[in-house]
């Protein structure tokens, strides 16, 4: 990351005027960008975890960040296989949540991932978090967004027949062949990256 930060411009004197140096080297300024956006610490936290006040914090976080943002890709592949899964965000807007299986206000918002690089392909908007999966997928709009793509989900997308989905047991009871079994456990480990 620091070498990343130093090809497009992190060396750089502090807000571009003369005379004006950074009190931490390059790799200091990176690892406090990277610990201010892994932590929920604010900048008057951070800033003497480093020695630096916040204003100076302040500063770092807004000339390094831009510059540790990934480029964004132009086109993806189509044929390339997303993963999509639900995920409940707790939220005190009552207009657009609901109460869910959490036991609070929460939306369910649809995410797509691409299923080699783990990058966001798509998000869907937010809908009440007591709808299931498989309704939130048509109805958040992520359907037209990954339309002609493979998709991978869980078995609650059962309803979208576009989805691949693990095969199910079978009505009687008994066991799945031994080939069902085999591409259940396949489809697990690729789809378990979405929960990542």
């Amino acid at each position: 990351l620091v070498r990343l930060v130093a090809e497009r411009g992190g060396d750089a004197i502090a807000d571009g005027r003369p005379g004006r140096q950074w009190s931490l080297d390059l790799a200091d300024r990176v690892l406090l960008v990277a610990a201010y956006w892994r932590t929920n610490l604010t900048m008057r936290q951070i800033g003497p975890l480093f020695g630096v006040s916040h204003s100076a914090a302040h500063r770092v976080i807004d000339t390094v960040g831009p510059l540790l943002a990934l480029a964004p890709v132009r086109r993806r592949r189509v044929d390339q296989v997303t993963i999509v899964d639900g995920t409940l965000i707790p939220t005190r807007d009552h207009r657009l949540a609901a109460p869910s299986k959490n036991y609070r206000y929460s939306t369910n918002l649809q995410v797509a991932i691409d299923a080699h690089t783990r990058l966001v392909v798509a998000l869907g908007d937010p809908q009440p978090g007591n709808r299931n999966d498989t309704i939130v997928y048509r109805t958040s709009g992520i359907d037209q967004k990954l339309a002609g793509r493979p998709v991978m989900a869980d078995g609650a997308y059962r309803g979208n027949p576009e989805v691949i989905i693990p095969y199910r047991k079978p009505g009687d009871g008994s066991d799945l062949p031994p080939w069902k079994a085999d591409l259940n456990k396949q489809h697990r480990t690729v789809r378990a990256q979405v929960e990542h």
